[in-house]
This record gives structure tokens, C-alpha cells and sequence, in this order.
């Protein structure tokens, strides 16, 4: 079994489809001769010849209204926004017709496509670059928006999506793309949609994130368990649909939730669980729901990007807070 980076278990999930579905097609800016900006097509359009992994213009518009025609007559395009801070000429094929096509024809026709986008910050990129806007996706009906945070889930996940009938986009978080390796099997097994992923069971405080932040939830809760803090730990993974029947579990046992979102704190996925919680949660408290968010201000340029997002220290300094409350 192949240890392998995040964007090669991106790759290897491509390949799988690719080879097993002769329905999947790729097609986006430089994923084919060049493989993508990142690798995660590395290879494949050598492979499966150039009329399975197309080269477009950069016109991401034209991109997205191919990709739907496509989905709607029989294949499964995976469609590439090079960064996510180019998806927005995107949103309104997104919205007004890959969201809408179940519903609009009564279920007689769905949209089973993918469109992969990096996001978020941390290495140094310019504007326009380091975007986190996955809550502006969470908030439109019919589309599902996944963010894996390993390499493991990276290709179950992304399987999965591939599989689905309906839209699915499908975050990638470029700051873990080669942070570590896992050994991944080749196997064609899918990870579930729609769930969180319970990565640590604990007693006395759950922490939540997603994407990217698990790197420091993970460190923080580490270094929690050195000082005798038992921490539960979730993965999101799927943030919409929101599995909050996994943290409501978690949040009755424990009775205290930090949220952590590298996206701006305002109107973030991280208030959506704070409000569910409230709402459907509020006896099973001991202290408040605290977010630990970047700020809402535009993301900055690298030498101050990661004061913005969120340190392993502001994680700590927020979980101790809520564990003084009694």
C-alpha cells in the first residue's frame, strides 16, 4: 500500500474513475499537458488520451456551462477552478442550473458533476488566491460541498463525489496538499458524504473544524491531552449537507464546543453550528459555543496571512476559557 500526499490521493482517485467510467471526463485550465497548477492531474491526459482530459481556455464561465451540458446529457465532468478565488465567474452556472436541474425537472434529469477548486491560505500566494469562501456554497440548495483534510479522505471522499448524481464541489486545502503522507489502497472504496468524522473521542470538550484547520485542532488537542484534557475531536469533511446529529452526540458527552474556520467569522459555517447547537443543544451545555475564525477583513498578503488564520495558540487560549466556565 502506497504512502502518498493529499493531491496524489487526489490524482490516484482521478485515475480511478477515469479508468473504471468512461462516462468521467476532467477539463479545465492546464490540466491536461501540464497537469494542473498543483500535480493533482499529473499524468493523466498522457494516460487517457487528451478527449478525457481536456485543456480548456481560461474562460471559467465557459468552463462551468460546459460542464453542466455535460452532466445533464450522461457524463460525469470533474471540472478544475484553478484557485478558488476564480470560481466566481462560475456561480452563476452553479447556482442557476447545476443546483437547480432536479428540481427544475421534477427529478427526470440530475447534474452529476464535480468541480474541484484549492483553496484557502498559507503558502504564500497573492490575491485573489487564498480565499475561504465555502460558506457562500453551504448556503445554496442543491449543492453538496465537501472538503476532505487528509490524504485517505481525500480520495474516498472524492470518489464518493464523483459518484454522486447530484452537484457536488469539492474544496481541496492547498496548505495540506504535500504536509503528510498516509498509506492509501488503491481500492475504489468510497468514503460516506454528508458526515462529520469522529477523529479522537474525549470526555471533556469537542472541537470542531474542517479543511486545512485540523492540522492545528489536532495540535491544540494534543497538546490539551498532555495537560489532562480529554478533547474530542470532528472532522466536518461534508459541510453541507451539515451532519450535526455527529456533534450534537459529541457536544451531549462533553458539554463544551470550540468551532475553528480559517474563513472569516462573519456568517461562517462555524455560526451555523454555534446556532444549531443553541438551538437544539442549549441544556447539554456547561459553557458557550466559541469560534476561533480568521477575520473579516480580505485575506492578506503572506507575510501576515498566518496571523489570520487560526494559530494552535488562539485554539488553546479559547479551549481554556470555555473549560474555566463551570
Amino acid at each position: 500500500m502506497a504512502k502518498v500526499t493529499m493531491v496524489e490521493a487526489v490524482t490516484m482517485a482521478l485515475a480511478h474513475e477515469l479508468k473504471n467510467d468512461k462516462d468521467v471526463v476532467i477539463l479545465g485550465e492546464d490540466v491536461g499537458i501540464n497537469g494542473g497548477v498543483f500535480r493533482a492531474t499529473n499524468g493523466l491526459a498522457q494516460t487517457f488520451g487528451e478527449d478525457r482530459v481536456i485543456d480548456t481556455p481560461l474562460a471559467e464561465a465557459m468552463i462551468a456551462g460546459l460542464t453542466v451540458g455535460m452532466a445533464t446529457q450522461g457524463m460525469k465532468p470533474i471540472a478544475e477552478a484553478q484557485f478558488m478565488g476564480f470560481i466566481y465567474p462560475m456561480v452563476e452556472q452553479i447556482i442557476c442550473h447545476a443546483a437547480r436541474f432536479r428540481n427544475r425537472t421534477r427529478g427526470r434529469l440530475t447534474c452529476p458533476l464535480v468541480i474541484r477548486a484549492p483553496y484557502g491560505g498559507g503558502i504564500h500566494a497573492p490575491e485573489h488566491h487564498s480565499e475561504s469562501t465555502e460558506a457562500m456554497f453551504a448556503h445554496m440548495p442543491g449543492i453538496r460541498v465537501v472538503i476532505p483534510s487528509s490524504p485517505s479522505r481525500a480520495y474516498g471522499l472524492l470518489l464518493a463525489a464523483i459518484r454522486n448524481p447530484d452537484p457536488v464541489l469539492f474544496l481541496e486545502p492547498k496548505r495540506v496538499y504535500h504536509l503528510n503522507k498516509e498509506e492509501v489502497e488503491d481500492d475504489g472504496e468510497e468514503y460516506p458524504l454528508d458526515m462529520c468524522y469522529v477523529l479522537r473521542e474525549g470526555t471533556d470538550v469537542t472541537l470542531v473544524s474542517w479543511g486545512a484547520m485540523m492540522k492545528e485542532t489536532l495540535e491544540a488537542a494534543d497538546k490539551l491531552e498532555a495537560q489532562g484534557v480529554s478533547v474530542e475531536v470532528i472532522d466536518v469533511a461534508t459541510i453541507s449537507p451539515l451532519d450535526m446529529d455527529t456533534i450534537h452526540e459529541s457536544v451531549a458527552k462533553t458539554g463544551r464546543c470550540v468551532i475553528v474556520q480559517e474563513a472569516a467569522r462573519h456568517c461562517g459555517v462555524a455560526s451555523e453550528i454555534a446556532a444549531n447547537l443553541a438551538d437544539q443543544g442549549l441544556y447539554d451545555l456547561h459553557a458557550p459555543v466559541k469560534r476561533v475564525t480568521g477575520y473579516d477583513t480580505v485575506m492578506p498578503l503572506f507575510k501576515m496571512e498566518m496571523k489570520y488564520m487560526p494559530s494552535t495558540a488562539r485554539i488553546l487560549d479559547t479551549v481554556n476559557k470555555v473549560l474555566e466556565v463551570s
